[in-house]
C-alpha cells in the first residue's frame, strides 16, 4: 500500500481515479449476448444461465410461500432479532423523508408538489460472495414506504436450487411478495424486458458484480430507469493524530473484503498514523479469512499526508467517496464542509459497518465519483414527484399579465391567448 506525501494539487486528479476491472469491452459483449438471449426466449435462456453460472437446476422461479416459511425456521433467533432491528431503524429514517409542499406563490395561484410511487420496480440483491440480505432491506422498506404497487426481487439461488434463508426473511419482513431465483445479468434482462415469469419493471435497484452493472447500463438506455451508475465499493477514511490506527484499519479492511477491485483511501495531517496504519493493518489481517481478495484491494488503496486540514476537506471532495468516515477532533466541523459523498460517518465511534446494516442510513450508494452529482437510494428514488396548480379568479390576475407579456417575446401567441381570454373573461363579467 502506497503511501503518498503532501502531493501537489495538479496531482490530487489522479489520485483520485479508481482501480477498474480490465477486458471492459469482452465484459459489454457478454452482457449484450445474454441480454438478448433474455429477450429473445425468455424462461429457457435464464435456465439455462442459471445452469451455467450457478449450477442451479430451476424449474420454477417463483419462491413459494413453503420456501419462505421454511426459511424462518433455518435461521436462529440473534439472527432475526438483528435484522428487525435494521429494519425498524431503517424504516423510521426513511418515512421521514416522506415530503408534500403546498404554498401559494401569489394571490390566488396555489402550487402543490406531491409524491407519487414508481409502480413497479425491480430490486436486485447479489448472493456470491456474500448473501447480502442487509441489501433487501435498503431497499424493499423504502419502496413499500413510499406505495410502490409492484415490488420483483431478483437474487441467485445456490447450486441446490435454494435461495439463503436470511434474504428471504428479510425479503419476508420488508413485505416482497414477489421473489425470483435468478441473478447475473440475466436477472437484470428478465426485470427490464420480462420473461414468461417475470414481469418487466420500471426502474432498477441494487449492486452487483461488473456483469450486473453493466447490464444495468445496458437496460437503462431505452427499457428502464436504474438507481444509479455503480463500480467497485469505496472508503475514504479523514484521521487525525488523534485517532486510533486500529479503527482506521478496520474501516480499511471492512470495505477491502468487498472485492478486489475496492478501495480504500486515508487523508491525514499525521505522520505517525500514517506509518502505523499499515502495521495495523496487517496485524488485522493475520486473523481475518478473505486475505487474498483484501490484498488485492490494498494494492490500489492509499495513505496520503496533506498539509492541513483545507487540504484535507478539498482532496475528498475531489475525490467524492461512496463512503467518508471523519474519524477526527473536530469532526463536525470538517463534516460542515462536506460537498460530494454518498454517506458521512462522522467521529470515531461511527465505522461504515454501522450504515451498511442498521443505523437506518441507506446503503446504496453513489461510486467512483458519482456522489459529485448523484444521492444515495432514498424515498425519493422510489417515488416522481408531480406538480399541480390551480388559479382562480384573482390568480389569473395576479400573473395573467407576466404570461402574456413572456409568452409574446418567446413568439408563442397561442400560449399568449390562453391566458387573455380568461382575463378578458373576467374582465367582461366584472
Amino acid at each position: 500500500m502506497e503511501i503518498i506525501r503532501y502531493p501537489q494539487r495538479d496531482k490530487w486528479q489522479d489520485l483520485s481515479l479508481r482501480a477498474f476491472a480490465d477486458k471492459a469491452d469482452e465484459v459489454k459483449s457478454i452482457v449484450a449476448g445474454i441480454i438478448a438471449e433474455v429477450r429473445n426466449r425468455g424462461d429457457e435462456a435464464l435456465k439455462e444461465y442459471e445452469r451455467r453460472f450457478t449450477g442451479a437446476v430451476i424449474d420454477n422461479f417463483i419462491v413459494s410461500e413453503a420456501e419462505i416459511s421454511e426459511a424462518e425456521t433455518l435461521i436462529d433467533n440473534e439472527l432475526k432479532q438483528a435484522i428487525n432491528t435494521a429494519r425498524d431503524n431503517i424504516a423510521t429514517f426513511h418515512q421521514a423523508q416522506a415530503t408534500e409542499v403546498i404554498i401559494e406563490t401569489a394571490p390566488g395561484v396555489k402550487c402543490m408538489q406531491r409524491q407519487v410511487p414508481i409502480t413497479k420496480v425491480g430490486l436486485y440483491v447479489p448472493g456470491g460472495n456474500s448473501p447480502l440480505f442487509s441489501t433487501v432491506l435498503m431497499l424493499a422498506i423504502p419502496a413499500k414506504i413510499a406505495g410502490c404497487e409492484e415490488i420483483s426481487l431478483c437474487t441467485p439461488a445456490g447450486k441446490n436450487g435454494k435461495i439463503h434463508p436470511a434474504i428471504l426473511y428479510a425479503a419476508h419482513i420488508a413485505g416482497v411478495k414477489r421473489i425470483y431465483k435468478t441473478g447475473g445479468a440475466q436477472a437484470i434482462a428478465a426485470m427490464a424486458y420480462g420473461t414468461e415469469t417475470i414481469s418487466p419493471v420500471y426502474k432498477i435497484f441494487g449492486p452487483g458484480n461488473r456483469f450486473v452493472t453493466e447490464a444495468k447500463r445496458q437496460v437503462s438506455e431505452g427499457a428502464v430507469s436504474i438507481d444509479m451508475p455503480a463500480g467497485p465499493s469505496e472508503v475514504l477514511v479523514i484521521a487525525d493524530e488523534k485517532a486510533d490506527a486500529r479503527f482506521v484499519a478496520a474501516d480499511f479492511l471492512s470495505q477491502a473484503e468487498h472485492g478486489p477491485d475496492s478501495q480504500s483511501i486515508m487523508l491525514t495531517t499525521s505522520e505517525r498514523l500514517a506509518e502505523q496504519l499499515p502495521i495495523e493493518i496487517e496485524n488485522l489481517l493475520s486473523v481475518l479469512p478473505r486475505r487474498e481478495m483484501m490484498e488485492k484491494s490494498l494494492s490500489h488503496s492509499r495513505i496520503i499526508l496533506l498539509k492541513n486540514d483545507n487540504e484535507v476537506m478539498d482532496f475528498s471532495n475531489v475525490y467524492a467517496p461512496e463512503h467518508l468516515i471523519i474519524n477526527h477532533a473536530e469532526a463536525w466541523t470538517l463534516a460542515g464542509k462536506v460537498k460530494n459523498a454518498g454517506s458521512v460517518f462522522v467521529g470515531a465511534y461511527s465505522p461504515e459497518s454501522a450504515g451498511d446494516y442498521a443505523s437506518g442510513t441507506n446503503h446504496t450508494l453513489p461510486t467512483s465519483g458519482y456522489a459529485r452529482t448523484y444521492s444515495g437510494v432514498n424515498l425519493d428514488s422510489f417515488t416522481k414527484k408531480i406538480t399541480f396548480q390551480e388559479l382562480t379568479p384573482e390568480g389569473v390576475r395576479s400573473i395573467g399579465k407576466a404570461v402574456e407579456v413572456m409568452a409574446e417575446n418567446e413568439d408563442l401567441f397561442a400560449h399568449k391567448i390562453a391566458m387573455t381570454l380568461r382575463l378578458n373573461s373576467l374582465e367582461n363579467n366584472h
